[in-house]
């Protein structure tokens, strides 16, 4: 039995979150692992105990600098107490000097997009700016701290090797549809009402947070262009988030947003519906027709997998994140580029062929990712790490396939 310690730490929010909620329970359910895991006490609280998992309360409301001064000088002494095999960084940071071998999961793609550096400098968003490259010389230096280093997608993977010109290995997260849909919880009344307002238009949706990478405007300004070219059919976007910087984790001022709804005359077709939870998910894609996402920079993407399962199309910005994990089951356009997207929602809503097709195709891809299936590789890694296997040729040179 390996004894695997997971520092979710910084784990707060997006794909972090949903890793952490999905992994945990994985981990739980194998008899040839134990398991320590340092996180948020609130995340902890979320998850519940859990058979083999044994829990550090580390994290809560420190800022980036104090969570990693933190981990760098109390992390070693705890790994050390519990007795850990292995250590597996999962917030883009490793530590410098780890008592046991250690694995960083990368998965900032912003550390490394000249798109997202350009699109702070429009928006005059100086500090992030240099608070994102600060971040990034960390992070950097962190690939070369850790004995491996695993991204989500052989794209990403490669984006990281150009960057550090260090080995990564490319290991695919996961999905687990019966634990996605298992829930039979219904959504409040006031979300089934928005919902239920859009029944007799085209109901689009993008399921994040704010941010400026999901690059949210790029979408708004392809609603005007889809409502002039639907003949007479109303189109409405659903917004799993409000465009208040308040009600939005990150320093990303989502005002900037809300004024270009207001500009355009597109406040009734934007609706947003605040967060969801992840257990409800499910009943929103299944509420609309097509899945958007105009990213510009991307590690994995989980809301496409998890549209594909739910049986919507796809439409997203032409990465070769999206094209890797979605395949044929999306069709993409110029990430910048409101008329290309809309476009393509266009091709898609006006072809009942076409969205049988992709449906198809999209339910096939994401039965291709598995937590299960994540975790084997990423144990095997571990043990690979292992000092009575040290030495083995490949360790942190190879890519594991999704």
């Amino acid at each position: 039995m390996i004894h695997l310690f997971l520092n979710c730490s910084a784990a707060s929010a997006g794909g972090g979150l949903t890793y952490l909620q999905n992994v945990v329970p994985q981990l739980s359910s194998r008899s040839d692992v134990l398991t320590t895991v340092a996180a948020n006490p609130q995340l902890r609280r979320q998850i519940g105990d859990l058979p083999n998992i044994s829990w550090i309360d580390f994290g809560g409301e420190w800022g980036a600098a104090h969570r990693f001064w933190r981990e760098q000088t109390v992390l070693p002494r705890l790994v050390r107490e519990c007795g850990a095999d292995v250590l597996i960084s999962a917030g883009n940071f490793a530590l410098r000097k780890s008592p046991v071998p250690q694995i960083l999961l990368s998965g900032n793609s912003l550390y490394t997009s000249e798109d997202f550096a350009r699109d702070l400098h429009s928006r005059g968003e100086y500090r992030l700016r240099l608070d994102t490259y600060l971040k990034g010389l960390v992070a950097r230096r962190s690939i070369y701290w850790a004995d491996c280093t695993v991204a989500p997608t052989q794209a990403f993977a490669e984006d990281l090797r150009r960057w550090t010109g260090a080995p990564v290995t490319a290991i695919h997260q996961g999905f687990d549809e019966e634990a996605f849909f298992r829930s039979s919880d219904q959504l409040s009344h006031d979300l089934q009402q928005k919902l239920a307002s859009g029944k007799d238009s085209l109901r689009l949706l993008l399921v994040s947070y704010y941010n400026y990478y999901r690059n949210f405007e790029t979408l708004i300004r392809a609603i005007p262009i889809l409502r002039e070219r639907l003949g007479g059919r109303s189109v409405k976007l659903f917004l799993t988030c409000r465009l208040n910087s308040k009600e939005n984790p990150g320093l990303y001022r989502a005002e900037t947003a809300a004024a270009l709804v207001r500009h355009l005359g597109i406040a009734d077709q934007v609706v947003e519906l605040g967060t969801i939870p992840y257990n409800l998910l499910h009943r929103v894609y299944r509420a609309c027709d097509i899945y958007v996402t105009p990213a510009y920079a991307e590690t994995f993407a989980h809301p496409l997998v998890e549209a594909m399962a739910s049986g919507l199309p796809v439409a997203s910005s032409d990465l070769a994140v999206h094209r890797e994990v979605c395949g044929e089951a999306a069709l993409y356009f110029s990430r910048f580029s409101p008329e290309d997207l809309a476009s393509q929602v266009l091709r898609i809503a006006n072809s009942p062929v076409l969205r049988r097709e992709m449906k198809d195709s999209g339910e096939k891809r994401s039965r291709d990712f598995s937590w299960s299936r994540h975790l084997d590789q990423l144990i095997a890694l571990a043990n690979q790490l292992l000092p009575t296997n040290a030495g083995k040729a490949g360790i942190g040179q190879r890519n594991i396939p999704g």
